[in-house]
């Protein structure tokens, strides 16, 4: 069982009567970090639209990289799984994840530039869309760094 997700088996009676159940501490700072990547996503997503939707831009090409948000994790999700260790520097499964990921995001990094070059979007929506890729691979990236303890088990999944 996960650490972030016990609960101690202290009970308190409050003066109103009612049993009160104390929660770990490392449950709330799981909590808070998991509000602050839902958060962060959040915001990118919001730039992303914001370079769609504005009136200036109107424009809904650069909602492709949606495509690139989901795909991302998935190399890094199966190299955890598949690999013995992923802290190992010649695993040839984590090397070849790490190489598709990065291509993913390349792309994603790529696509609203092209479509800027070719004037299919202005280069304000441009802009928009590449400080939402930063802002959501970083959330990503975050993710991956907030379950990367060795409590958390991908065959879960």
């Amino acid at each position: 069982m996960n650490k972030h997700f016990r609960v101690s088996s202290i009970r308190q009676r409050t003066r109103f009567g009612c049993d009160v159940i104390k929660i770990n501490k490392s449950f709330w700072e799981f909590c808070a970090k998991l509000i602050g990547l839902a958060f962060s996503c959040a915001v990118g997503i919001t730039f992303l639209v914001l370079g769609c939707a504005l009136p200036q831009f109107n424009n809904w090409w650069p909602m492709f990289v949606l495509f690139f948000y989901v795909l991302s994790p998935i190399p890094t999700i199966i190299a955890k799984r598949l690999a013995d260790s992923y802290d190992s520097p010649s695993s040839a499964c984590v090397e070849l994840c790490v190489f598709v990921t990065t291509g993913i995001v390349i792309s994603s990094i790529g696509l609203p530039i092209v479509l800027a070059h070719t004037e299919i979007i202005q280069w304000g929506a441009c802009g928009l869309v590449l400080a939402g890729n930063v802002v959501v691979f970083l959330t990503i990236l975050g993710y991956f760094y907030v379950f990367a303890s060795d409590d958390f088990d991908y065959s879960m999944w």
